[in-house]
Formats: C-alpha cells, sequence, structure tokens
C-alpha cells in the first residue's frame, strides 16, 4: 500500500489487520534459504562486536526490532514478538511517499555450539509491493568470538509501481540492509556486555 502523507494509527492498524488472515506471496517458506530463479538475492554481513556479552545485546537487539534503521523506516506493532506467525507491518518513507509492507515471521532459529546462532526470517504477504523473505541473523564464532550479523534478502517487485521502480527499489534494499548492520552495532556497542 502506498499513500502520498505518512499513514495515521488507526489506517496502520486497519491495514495490519487485513494483513493477519493474508497469505505469503511466494513459496516455500525458507526461501531466503535459497537461491530461486527469477529472483534477486542480497545479503549483507557485518562485525558488530566481539564476545558472548556483545551476542547476546545483538540477539537481544533482534528480539526487539532494533535493528531497523531510525528515520525512515518504522515497525508496527513496535514490541511484536518474534515468533513464528507474528505479522508486522514496515512503514517506510521514500522518494516523499509512505508505504505499508506486511510481512509474516516464518521462522525463528537458535543454536549454540562452535557458532552460536540467532535469528529470524520474515516473508512478503499479499499487500507487499514486494514477493520474498528476508532473514536477520547473528552469530558468535567460537574460535575468535567475532560477532556478526548478516541481513539476506530473496526477492522480486510483485506491484506495478514496485516494477516501475525496480532500480529504485533495489538502491532503497541495499540502503535498507546497510544502515540495519549500522544500527545493530550501534546497539551492540551502547550495551553493557555482560555475560549471561
Amino acid at each position: 500500500m502506498f499513500s502520498a502523507r505518512k499513514p495515521d494509527p488507526a489506517t496502520i492498524d486497519r491495514f495490519l489487520k487485513v494483513e493477519e488472515g493474508a497469505r505469503l506471496t511466494y513459496s516455500p517458506p525458507g526461501l531466503s534459504a535459497l537461491s530461486p530463479p527469477g529472483f534477486a538475492v542480497d545479503s549483507d554481513r557485518i562485525t558488530v562486536g566481539h564476545g558472548h556479552g556483545a551476542f547476546l545485546a545483538a540477539a537481544e537487539a533482534l528480539r526487539s526490532w532494533r535493528h531497523f534503521p531510525a528515520g525512515w523506516v518504522e515497525l508496527h506493532p513496535p514490541a511484536a514478538p518474534v515468533r513464528e506467525g507474528s505479522t508486522v507491518l514496515v512503514v517506510a518513507r521514500h522518494l516523499g511517499f509512505w508505504s505499508l509492507n506486511p510481512c509474516r515471521v516464518v521462522h525463528v532459529f537458535q543454536a549454540q555450539g562452535k557458532t552460536s546462532r540467532f535469528g529470524f526470517s520474515y516473508g512478503t504477504l499479499e499487500g507487499h509491493a514486494e514477493c520474498g523473505e528476508e532473514r536477520f541473523v547473528v552469530e558468535m564464532d567460537a574460535t575468535d568470538e567475532a560477532v556478526t550479523y548478516e541481513v539476506r534478502a530473496v526477492s522480486r517487485p510483485r506491484a506495478l509501481l514496485a516494477w516501475l521502480g525496480y532500480p529504485f527499489s533495489r538502491r532503497l534494499q541495499s540502503r535498507f540492509r546497510r544502515e540495519s548492520g549500522l544500527a545493530l552495532k550501534a546497539v551492540v556497542a551502547g550495551a553493557p556486555h555482560r555475560v549471561a
């Protein structure tokens, strides 16, 4: 959904309610782990800290959606739980207009061992201008304790405006991945790195 003005909270709530019953626009869930034909596959990785405390801070930042860049991207509801089945709206401002982009969390994963991992993937719903899935993952390698954050997106345009503005939307997607990494790095840098 596109709007010339920022949608008011009532409009956002109504749209979110409709999208809660919507289907994913692709199949199968788990697309962000694949490289399917006809989809663009993009990935950005950044080191956000070192040590177990940094890993815990990064994982908690993902759980609370603090990896979203401030200023032009908002999440609704802001405190949505990161669990399979949660439906969220990504509200973005770009080129003087706003878009509402509904997504559903399709997978949450956590692992400990040689590499500790936490992350989740969400996929596009029927009201989204794009089609695809995005995965957000923080990892800590036990060897050097570097904590990395990766955003991996598998997508293609779905709505007419998305097809017409495809070069611009590709730049916007790249900006989101880059700024998401910087946002998470800033959260980790400002966190008290206690070992739990």
